[in-house]
């Protein structure tokens, strides 16, 4: 801590008495500095001791010396430094009777206590401070980067800086949300601080700035991370009193070592993406095989599960970089893979179907419609995607093609989002309700339905399921609620009471084609 008039009083060798404001001495001292002008505050910056004999005062006076003291009271002067046995052999009263008014604490110089030896004490007591601050601010940078090197994620570089500041800190991503806290229960806190963190990233980096926490009584200073212009994330810390010197080194620390954190995980995510590109080409040559043996652990969980293919657009890379990063922190949250392909102002995206990137992206989109005077055909730094059915490795071709269509139509329309199935909905559907396609439909399901409603299975439900999945049984099981080995059974049993194989493209159109039609003459989906 600075020195104190208190700490000064306490030092034995300054035999410093007290006269007035005894209950201030804890007032730091910035500095200490001697003065016998009638008017010293033109020259004072807020702090000092001021020391003086009065040789140019009329010390006597109580009016002068009330105007004397309120005015260095006005100006932030510490105290009052009064050397006796020079023009007053003590304190003249009217002066201590001034301080008492003010509460500006009044010191008692001895004679044999030379000015300099106080200046000399506060030099001193600054110094040492400031060492002590160094020190631990030296040690808080070691400590922050043991964290920070140890691989285990941010939590621990958080915990320790908490301890440091004796505050709470917390981490956000891109998008504003928090990815870590510490303590724990310094999350919700800081998910309150969202909006200031999304008005900070739309700065070019470095940036910071300071808010209240309007529950609490934090002072909360939030610091932007990121190289160049672009804002990778904010670190927020809140503490009870502003940051002493010790505490900024080792905010400024962290702030430096999560900055090199997320450009080492940008360069991981440029590898990933090559290999996602590698993937990706694979998939859409048709080469399943191949490209599962390439995509490994990182992206072979995604081909294990229906995904959807989608394609982004957009004048600028910013629009499709700011929907990246509202889909990756999204998936980051939840734990689902996502194989993303930047090239220039378009991306592409696989995510698991109905995971929380693909929900991201429909939330983006919205957001973005709302927003008034968003005209069809519009040309400006929006993003557009183009959505595909779900589908699997084997479809991404055509998947493709799908969300080709659906971006063509989403640029039309002047809509930030479509999805492929309500090209669907706009041109194939109306068509069944045609008397002859429904009495197609009735045909071809009448025997399944005949031999559900005699309590010996639900083919129909298991069927829907079945082709919603495109054919695969983990998925279409894990949706009716039962074991992969009864769905074999009963599509099995399909096969057996229909005469037709399920292997023919041919057919699953046709009964596809005979279940929507009897839903959308039923008014279900």
């Amino acid at each position: 801590m600075p020195p104190t008039l208190a700490s000064l009083v306490q030092h034995s060798a300054l035999k410093l008495t007290v006269r007035a404001g005894a209950d201030r001495l804890s007032t730091p001292v910035r500095w200490a500095h001697a003065s016998e002008l009638a008017d010293p505050v033109p020259y004072m910056d807020g702090g000092e001791l001021l020391l003086v004999t009065a040789t140019n005062l009329d010390a006597r006076d109580p009016a002068t010396m009330l105007r004397y003291v309120q005015r260095l009271a006005g100006a932030g002067v510490a105290g009052i430094g009064f050397g006796v046995g020079v023009t007053y052999d003590e304190i003249p009263p009217a002066l201590v009777d001034a301080a008492e008014e003010t509460g500006l604490p009044l010191l008692e110089v001895p004679r044999r206590t030379p000015f300099l030896a106080i200046s000399k004490a506060v030099s001193a007591a600054i110094a040492a401070d400031q060492y002590r601050s160094v020190t631990a601010g030296f040690e808080a940078q070691r400590e922050l980067t043991r964290a920070a090197v140890a691989g285990d994620g941010p939590a621990e570089l958080l915990t320790r800086l908490a301890a440091h500041v004796d505050g709470w800190a917390a981490l956000y991503d891109s998008s504003g949300a928090v990815v870590a806290a510490a303590p724990d229960w310094a999350a919700r806190r800081a998910a309150r601080l969202t909006p200031d963190v999304e008005r900070l990233r739309e700065r070019p980096t470095p940036a910071s700035t300071v808010v209240g926490d309007t529950e609490g009584d934090d002072r909360v200073e939030l610091q932007s991370l990121g190289s160049g212009r672009r804002n990778r994330g904010a670190l927020a810390v809140g503490t009870g009193a502003a940051l002493g010197t010790a505490e900024r080194y080792a905010v400024h620390s962290a702030v430096a070592l999560l900055t090199l954190t997320t450009a080492r995980s940008r360069a991981l995510q440029g590898a990933e993406q090559r290999l996602g590109a590698a993937v990706l080409r694979m998939l859409l040559a048709g080469e399943s095989d191949h490209a599962r043996a390439v995509a490994g652990d990182l992206y072979g969980g995604l081909l294990d599960a229906p995904f959807r293919l989608l394609i982004a657009e957009a004048p600028a890379p910013a629009g499709t970089e700011l929907l990246a990063e509202t889909m990756e922190a999204a998936a980051s949250r939840s734990g689902e893979t996502l194989l993303m392909v930047p090239e220039g102002d378009r991306l592409m995206v696989l995510a698991v179907d109905g995971g929380t990137a693909v929900e991201a992206c429909a939330a983006h989109a919205r957001a973005t419609d709302d927003r008034p005077a968003r005209e069809p055909g519009a040309d400006d730094a929006e993003v557009v995607v183009g959505m595909s059915a779900p589908c699997g490795p084997i479809a991404v071709a055509a998947a493709y093609k799908q969300a080709e269509q659906a971006l063509s139509v989403a640029r039309r329309r002047g809509r930030t989002l479509v999805e492929h199935e309500e090209l669907a909905a706009g041109s194939v559907l109306p068509l069944l309700a045609d008397d002859a396609v429904r009495a197609f439909a009735d045909g071809m399901l009448r025997p399944l339905q005949e031999h559900d409603a005699k309590g010996r299975g639900d083919l129909v439900d298991s069927l829907r399921a079945w082709l919603s999945r495109h054919g695969q049984w983990d998925a279409a099981a894990a949706d009716l609620g039962v074991h992969r080995h009864t769905l074999r059974y009963r599509m099995r049993r399909v096969e057996e009471i229909l005469g037709r194989s399920l292997d023919d493209p041919d057919v699953r159109m046709e009964l596809w084609l005979a279940l929507k039609t009897t839903a959308a003459s039923s008014g279900t989906h």
